[in-house]
């Protein structure tokens, strides 16, 4: 899969919108499901969206459906997600990984911050 570069975090207020990005420098990127994961402060890792390979058929976790949106260009090699109607809850390190991915995956990257005050 190779290295992924999480980008497009920051700070926001409850309410507002972000869109993140993960660049990804794989040539096989296309040929596999990839997700979103945040982890909190004091919180394991959890998976909050997925996508499969052709971005026909998507997941989320119940605490963001219907607020985030997750989509893939398999030509620019890039995942996105796009986050809407923010909460102080959605606070914490967003990271992108193929689905599944576990602690012992050898390709997280640093991950973007995200922080939404109230």
């Amino acid at each position: 899969q190779g290295p992924l570069v999480e980008s497009g975090g920051g700070l926001v207020q409850v309410g507002g919108s972000l869109r993140l990005s993960c660049a990804s420098s794989g040539r096989t990127f296309s040929a596999w499901p990839m997700g979103w994961f945040r982890q909190a402060p004091g919180k394991e890792r959890e998976s909050v969206a997925a996508i499969d390979w052709s971005g026909g058929s998507t997941y989320y976790a119940d605490s963001v459906k219907g607020r985030f949106t997750i989509s893939r260009d398999n030509v620019k090699r890039m995942l996105y997600l796009q986050m809407n109607s923010l909460k102080p809850e959605d606070t914490g390190v967003y990271y992108c990984a193929p689905q599944g991915a576990t602690d012992e995956y050898p390709d997280w990257g640093q991950g973007t911050q995200v922080t939404v005050s109230s």
